[in-house]
């Protein structure tokens, strides 16, 4: 790249610190900037280990750089990120956008707004073997429904007691919008929840329609106590059954990859994407159904 992007890290928790931090730092086309968090500790370690500045504030944060990456809870990154989208600078958000749609449509629409580059954390969609399994099913067509399994001990883990807003949610707000969407990008766009139930060990059940006629099963839980971590996504139809592959791509390297399309908009201009702000607020609108149906069964 003949210009690196400045980006400011917000958040400098264990995601900030393992992907976000040293993603940014390694990547050719970004110049990792400064970091702010409401820890200032925390911050100073990442700015320490990355020789870069701990801002003030977020607003210090927002006069360094030309775009922000928020490693923080959906409630605060709402906010936030609001902010950062007001003074014109591109975004990385994680998932979910926000705590509630409300919130998602308000920061979806000042994106729009202000014309700026948005991307969503959703790194399986950038793992090559996920881009491989969609060209095919979008090339073969007939599907007619889909599985998907993402069975996990995570929040049973030492390393997400402090996160609060996990526990509160759980795996539907955590994993569910890596799920839905890749059954949403496999299948079309999800339209309606046919049911839905929450049991013990947070274990969700639900089942989405699609656009196209097909509709897809969906099992997800952060708290069962399995080794290795079960994750499986399925289509089948009129041309058989295809799955998708074991996780190839290291989650490092498909947020390094998003990093490139991030990078490629900026310099181009581009503000739409598959995996944008507008894909964020889909998704919102889809978990935000599936609550409502499980409060119902």
């Amino acid at each position: 790249m003949d210009e690196q992007v400045r980006v400011g890290l917000i958040g400098a928790g264990q995601w900030a610190e393992r992907a976000h931090a040293p993603g940014l730092a390694n990547h050719p086309g970004v110049h990792l900037t400064s970091v702010w968090a409401r820890r200032r500790e925390a911050a100073d370690a990442i700015a320490n280990t990355y020789c870069i500045e701990a801002a003030a504030s977020p607003a210090d944060l927002f006069d360094q750089v030309d775009a922000v990456a928020f490693a923080v809870p959906p409630a605060v990154q709402a906010e936030l990120a609001l902010e950062a989208v007001k003074a014109g600078k591109h975004v990385i958000l994680e998932k979910p956008v926000a705590a509630t749609v409300d919130e998602a449509e308000r920061l979806a629409g000042a994106i729009a707004d202000a014309g700026v580059v948005s991307l969503v954390s959703l790194v399986r969609r950038f793992a090559q073997e996920t881009r491989d399994w969609l060209a095919d099913l979008h090339e073969t067509g007939g599907w007619v429904g889909g599985n998907a399994q993402w069975l996990s001990g995570a929040l049973l883990s030492p390393d997400y007691a402090d996160s609060a807003w996990r526990h509160e949610s759980g795996a539907l707000m955590d994993i569910g919008p890596h799920v839905i969407d890749l059954m949403d990008a496999a299948l079309g766009k999800v339209t309606d929840v046919v049911g839905a139930t929450r049991g013990e060990r947070d274990l969700w059940h639900f089942i989405l329609a699609h656009e196209t006629g097909a509709t897809s099963t969906i099992t997800i839980s952060l708290k069962m106590p399995l080794r290795p971590t079960v994750v499986d996504f399925s289509a089948y139809g009129d041309n058989g059954y295809r799955t998708l592959p074991g996780r190839e791509t290291p989650s490092d390297q498909a947020f390094t990859i998003l990093l490139d399309d991030f990078v490629a908009m900026v310099h181009s201009s581009t503000t739409t994407h598959p995996c944008d702000a507008q894909r964020g607020l889909h998704l919102q609108r889809v978990i935000d159904a599936i609550t409502k149906a499980t409060d119902k069964s």
